[in-house]
């Protein structure tokens, strides 16, 4: 009697489902719940990294003392701009050259142009053009702020500027620059400069000064 009872006590402890281990399809559940929970949030921040990587060059020059915002030239900018290049010859710079299009189009004319860009993806883009526009070999963009560049090599300069650094321009470029070059200002004019010429209406105006007028013709100080 003893040992049948004990046989059939097992037997049914043996027939008892164990209630420590989950059913297989919990499991399941729960593991891919798991992968979509990881999988997400990898997403998630791949796509904060990316917007942070894409905005932060157009984003830290606003917080900036003095901001040179991107704003493309227009196509009568750009022709005035070429007007007053007229009869000119020797290396052309342009001080925050955005998406390149004064330094391309001054490649087309025939001057050796270079752009200072501080936004990265900008530069990139600009070399982009100017080998689809095929002027790579004398359309260059270089990755600088714009007050760690000395300009002295260059025989024409342009800037779209912004009114705050105007000024502040004036006086590095009066150092820096040999009396037979020409600057070109675009929307905004230098103040205490005399143009020696003028062309264009409201934001497509652009100034030209020769540096030996605004020098006074009395060679480098």
């Amino acid at each position: 009697m003893d040992g049948g009872g004990g046989t059939h006590l097992a037997t049914l402890e043996e027939g008892r489902p164990s209630e420590c281990v989950p059913p297989a399809s919990l499991e399941a559940n729960s593991l891919k719940k798991s992968s979509w929970g990881v999988l997400f949030t990898g997403i998630v921040g791949g796509t904060l990294v990316a917007v942070y990587a894409v905005a932060t060059p157009f984003v830290t020059p606003a917080l900036r003392r003095i901001c040179l915002p991107f704003v493309p030239a227009t196509t009568k900018q750009i022709e005035n701009v070429v007007k007053m290049l007229e009869c000119r010859r020797g290396p052309l710079v342009d001080i925050g050259s955005g998406d390149g299009r004064i330094v391309i189009a001054a490649a087309k004319e025939g001057f050796t142009a270079v752009g200072y860009e501080l936004n990265p993806w900008l530069v990139w883009y600009s070399r982009y053009r100017a080998r689809r526009e095929g002027v790579q070999a004398s359309a260059r963009f270089y990755i600088s702020d714009l007050w760690k560049v000395t300009f002295s090599q260059y025989s024409n300069v342009v800037i779209f500027g912004v009114p705050q650094m105007m000024a502040q321009l004036e006086k590095k470029l009066e150092l820096e620059l040999q009396d037979d070059t020409r600057v070109i200002a675009c929307r905004f004019p230098f103040p205490h400069w005399t143009p020696a010429q003028v062309t264009g209406e409201g934001i497509d105006t652009v100034w030209a000064y020769d540096a030996r007028s605004f020098r006074g013709g009395d060679g480098r100080p």
